[in-house]
């Protein structure tokens, strides 16, 4: 499966969103990853859904929505997203996340499935048939910067494992969190196909980011 790269405006230039969208696409990134997050499904409030309607309005990149909100179900309707982007939502956050993932793809938008470090992969098992994308984290969510929690090599290849073993090889995995190239290439070797990227390896200040990408397509 093809590495992709989606990087994560909430580490670029918020001030300036436009040019900072115009630098990813000249970078070539895959996806827009996008972070909404309300200060009580993780402790921190970030962008919202008229920055997502208004990012859909400059560029024709997909997005790669990540809700780490309680009862994503409420706010469905309130996204302007189409066929191309994924929308992603967390298991521990809806108490019939089915529901939530089944509402999401009769949108006709691409459902993905997040699940938190203290999370088992067997959650995926039984609703591998209503997602698109399988989101390991590999961070507490709700904050930029933070290292890499000590087992997220083994989950995504647990991951992996229990994908490939219900005959799901077309689901791909994502990583998100403190990403750098050192990580990317244990994440991609555990079998990771999207790499959120922030600080660690995209928006960096001593590199232009088109070179940034070029070196991790290179290494992943």
């Amino acid at each position: 499966m093809k590495k992709l790269l989606s990087a994560s405006i909430m580490c670029a230039d918020l001030l300036n969103m436009e040019r900072s969208v115009r630098e990813i696409e000249r970078a070539g990134i895959d996806y827009l990853h996008i972070d909404i997050m309300d200060g009580s499904f993780v402790p921190n409030i970030t962008l919202g859904f008229d920055l997502i309607n208004a990012v859909k309005q400059i560029t024709d990149m997909p997005l790669d929505v990540h809700m780490m909100v309680n009862e994503p179900s409420r706010f469905l309707e309130l996204m302007k997203l189409s066929e191309n982007d994924i929308l992603c939502v967390h298991y521990e956050s809806e108490l019939h996340i089915a529901r939530t993932l089944e509402a999401i793809k009769k949108k006709g938008i691409k459902a993905g499935l997040a699940i938190n470090p203290g999370t088992s992969v067997d959650t995926f098992r039984y609703l591998t048939e209503l997602i698109d994308m399988a989101l390991v984290m590999t961070v507490n969510p709700g904050f930029a910067g933070q290292r890499i929690i000590p087992c997220a090599e083994r989950k995504v290849r647990d991951t992996r494992g229990l994908l490939d073993s219900l005959g799901k090889k077309d689901i791909p995995i994502e990583v998100d969190g403190n990403i750098s190239p050192e990580n990317g290439i244990k994440m991609s070797r555990a079998g990771a196909d999207i790499f959120v990227l922030g600080t660690s390896a995209l928006f960096l200040k001593d590199k232009e980011m088109s070179e940034a990408a070029s070196s991790l397509r290179a290494v992943l």
